[in-house]
């Protein structure tokens, strides 16, 4: 059983990467905790609520639902959610389960952060790219019109249960979504993980057990020592934002309605290895490998009637963007980006638009 520590100024807590966990998810509840809120969807719920309802070994629980999709990700949701809490009879003593994907691990996670002034969370990513991401590191928020996740708290968990038996069921645009984030993970800080995914394809794209493991726990390694040397995003955590700066205002561009994330962040790192080529400091080897390595588990919806003006200007508005600098993570090599800032805006829009042509 794989377990990493994550240790942060606000909790020391583990991610556990094991098949079979789902069903002991109640010996991570503190005897203490009060009602116990369940936010999902209703998907999720109808696949694995037995599993994770039996798991609660009796404990009282009430489910919320949270209709799903990236542009429900509001505050609006959340102050609904909050009012039917306090409906229920949530109080300080109450903990909320994150039990979904990457929206429901952000959302979830930011109404505990707020809810009577902060309560724990319980982190059970259901996809792969909650697993490898949003269910491990403790950022949680909603979008605005204006971009992603711009309100947001850092709220840690009590722990993240990562069960790679939910995957079995996880429709194949998702999974091959959340393999998007785990090639940011190889390219960022693991040269070996992306060989895996370079060399082995098909046992990866055929879910083989062993593989999907591997993968998940690498990735899972790599997100919380990133995080336990930087909670807050004031330095090393950056380079977890590698094809976030293109990706979100890709998103943002498009309503949220267009793109999966894991989707936009594979445009995202296909533009940032644009940009290094540009720049001289990627070789055109190591950029067409990783071009080559994301190809393969495409292909992401068209591109087309995007304005690349248009995601540059987008850039302005995003959460990485400090005093009117926009930073991006650019790989150097396989295995290790750096983090830039003060890139000429032509650069960037050359870089876009060679990206979407």
């Amino acid at each position: 059983m794989p377990t990493y520590s994550v240790t942060t100024p606000q909790r020391n807590y583990s991610a556990v990467v094991e098949r079979g966990l789902l069903p002991r998810a109640g010996s991570y509840v503190p005897s203490k905790a009060g009602k116990l809120f369940i936010v999902t969807t209703a998907d999720v719920w109808e696949r694995h609520g037995l599993a994770l309802a039996s798991g609660l070994e009796g404990r009282a629980y009430e489910v919320l639902f949270f209709p799903g999709g990236e542009e429900r990700k509001r505050l609006a949701e959340v102050e609904m959610l909050a009012e039917e809490m306090v409906r229920l009879g949530g109080d300080r003593s109450s903990l909320v389960i994150a039990f979904g994907g990457g929206i429901v691990n952000d959302l979830g996670g930011f109404l505990a952060a707020i809810f009577m002034r902060g309560i724990p969370v319980l982190q059970i990513p259901t996809t792969l790219l909650s697993q490898v991401d949003a269910g491990v590191g403790g950022k949680t928020g909603v979008n605005l019109v204006t971009g992603k996740n711009l309100v947001g708290s850092f709220h840690q968990p009590l722990a993240a249960l990562i069960d790679p038996d939910v995957l079995t069921t996880l429709p194949e645009r998702e999974y091959r979504a959340g393999l998007y984030e785990v090639i940011k993970c190889g390219i960022i800080r693991s040269a070996d993980l992306f060989t895996i995914l370079a060399e082995r394809h098909a046992d990866v794209l055929s879910r083989d057990p062993d593989v999907v493991e591997e993968i998940i726990s690498e990735s899972v390694r790599i997100k919380a020592e990133v995080v336990s040397a930087d909670e807050r995003e004031g330095g090393l955590r950056r380079i977890l934002n590698f094809g976030h700066t293109f990706g979100h205002a890709l998103e943002a561009e498009t309503g949220y309605a267009r793109f999966l994330h894991g989707e936009a962040v594979a445009f995202g790192m296909r533009a940032a290895v644009r940009l290094a080529e540009m720049r001289g400091t990627l070789t055109a080897r190591e950029g067409a490998k990783i071009a080559d390595t994301i190809s393969l588990y495409g292909p992401i919806p068209p591109l087309d009637a995007i304005s690349a003006k248009n995601l540059v200007a987008r850039m302005a508005a995003d959460k990485k963007t400090l005093q009117g600098r926009v930073h991006f993570v650019l790989p150097v090599r396989i295995g290790e980006v750096e983090v830039v800032s003060g890139i000429d805006e032509d650069d960037v829009l050359a870089a876009a638009r060679a990206t979407l042509a």
